[in-house]
């Protein structure tokens, strides 16, 4: 007989309940993995940004790929990669934002790490100061990646989180 007290309920217990709601209402839609639009979007994982509703998009329509700053890491070129080559995508579009937490953050976050832990991520941090030169330099890995084949359509934006709106940022200046 057990006699531990009985489990405190989640954030995680909250989303799989929502997921059986939704489970109980969902129909099929009858898609393949292939996104109707041909776009891949590159964002960062802020709770803010609500890429769908900001774009105006629809389930199907694009590829997501999110990570902290939005950044093109290796990690990125390789979904990317897969998005072009075997699903179809021929666009991309790079969303940075107003307000971002790397640009409070240094390499010096992997440092404090391995003093923590024992042991330094074999990742970079990718902060950054100015936000729309990332945008720039994210732009330009995408563009000079040998592994993707469609460059012509890359683009980049800054999303406002205060408005909601998204400003593009010229790769050339």
């Amino acid at each position: 007989m057990s006699t531990s007290a009985p489990r405190t309920a989640t954030v995680t217990d909250r989303l799989v309940e929502a997921n059986r709601a939704y489970a109980a209402r969902f129909t099929d839609p009858g898609m393949g993995a292939r996104p109707v639009l041909r776009v891949a979007v590159v964002a960062c994982m802020d709770a803010r940004l609500d890429l769908h509703a900001a774009l105006g998009l629809e389930l199907g329509d694009c590829h997501t790929i999110r990570n902290a700053g939005g950044v093109v890491t290796d990690d990125t070129i390789r979904s990317l990669t897969i998005s072009q080559r075997a699903l179809g995508t021929r666009s991309v579009a790079l969303i940075h934002h107003t307000g971002c937490g790397l640009q409070t953050l240094t390499e010096d976050f992997r440092h404090e790490l391995e003093l923590e832990v024992g042991q330094r991520p074999g990742w970079a941090v990718e902060a950054f100061r100015d936000v729309d030169q990332d945008v720039r330099q994210s732009m330009q890995r995408v563009r000079t990646s040998p592994f993707l084949p469609h460059t012509d359509d890359v683009r980049g934006f800054v999303f406002d989180v205060a408005t909601g709106l998204l400003r593009e940022i010229d790769p050339n200046s």
